[in-house]
């Protein structure tokens, strides 16, 4: 399960709507297939596991990091194509959520005589399909939030000079967490200052994100959608309902960096999931642009908070990655 788990991170941020499921085939105590989810959503990691597995299959064990799906779409259902191959037992990491699923996958297993065995590295595939079970469950997609900030949290100077707080080493880590999201998000006001390009740059094609901009009004041109730029959705409203939108659409994992207002406001409304912080040895100052713009705080009670999950050093700068208190 813990290879499989390996394998189903490789589709964060490739495969939305659909979860990034790892599936592992052993058979006499050897590996005889192995799959993940493929760009796009398909094939399924089991269906690509089989194919690898070919006759092999047959009385063999499968590793899989979600409940195998049991309704028929644009592919017949992963749980028919485990008993179809006569996959003697089905381990399972989590129970799919999706009405659509829900427990029919064990049960169909079940049902033709297939040994299920259920919870193996649950926490562990609980917080790899976080974006998963959020859009299923909460109707929109985790939220990441990064901060690159200044030693004394400022993201700027007085006058705006920004470029660059932190080193290379932090800026490549920023492109690599991109690629694991679906979608990155910034407001208006950094859309209209920056001019931001919200792709990934420096490890090759890739399927870029989505970039996403919550915006009520107009927004400056932008890079147009191709090989090097995800498409672009200008989406309005409010954050909560925003999100929620977005949910609609099939993003799970969304990687917001900005601006202050608008981190502020994902704060506030207790949106985000998980802070990534990446912390330079230089101070700003009082008169330093802040990373986070008030957001009506008088209680220290009332404070967000978050739990240390990650750090690391990055060149000259700090990596920190925390999770809600509430997950």
């Amino acid at each position: 399960m813990d290879h499989a788990l390996r394998l189903a991170r490789r589709g964060l941020g490739n495969v939305w709507p659909n979860p990034a499921v790892g599936c592992v085939m052993v058979s006499d105590g050897r590996v005889v297939g192995r799959g993940w989810t493929q760009p796009g959503g398909r094939p399924h990691a089991e269906r690509m596991a089989l194919d690898v597995a070919g006759p092999a299959a047959k009385g063999a064990t499968a590793y899989v990091t979600l409940e195998p799906c049991a309704h028929h779409g644009r592919t017949p259902p992963c749980a028919e194509g485990l008993v179809q191959a006569d996959v003697a037992r089905v381990v399972t990491a989590l129970t799919d959520p999706d009405p659509r699923v829900a427990g029919r996958g064990h049960a169909m297993l079940r049902a033709a005589g297939v040994e299920v065995v259920e919870n193996v590295r649950g926490e562990q595939a609980r917080i790899l399909q976080r974006g998963f079970l959020s859009r299923v469950t909460r109707g929109r997609p985790m939220v990441t939030l990064k901060l690159a900030t200044s030693f004394d949290g400022r993201i700027a100077t007085a006058s705006g000079e920004s470029r660059w707080i932190t080193g290379e080493a932090a800026r490549r880590h920023v492109h690599l967490l991109r690629l694991t999201h679906d979608a990155v998000m910034v407001g208006a006001g950094t859309a209209r200052a920056d001019h931001p390009a919200l792709n990934v740059r420096g490890f090759g094609p890739v399927r870029q994100p989505v970039r996403v901009v919550l915006a009520n009004g107009a927004i400056p041109r932008l890079p147009p959608e191709g090989a090097d730029h995800g498409p672009l959705w200008v989406v309005p409203g409010p954050p909560a309902k925003a999100l929620a939108e977005l949910g609609r659409r099939g993003l799970t994992r969304v990687f917001c960096e900005g601006g202050g207002r608008l981190a502020a406001a994902l704060l506030a409304e207790g949106l985000v999931d998980e802070l990534v912080g990446y912390t330079a040895g230089v101070l700003l100052g009082g008169d330093g642009r802040a990373a986070v713009e008030p957001f009506g705080l008088s209680a220290l009670a009332d404070a967000p908070r978050f739990r240390l999950a990650e750090t690391q050093a990055l060149g000259g700068d700090v990596f920190h990655r925390w999770v809600s208190a509430e997950a």
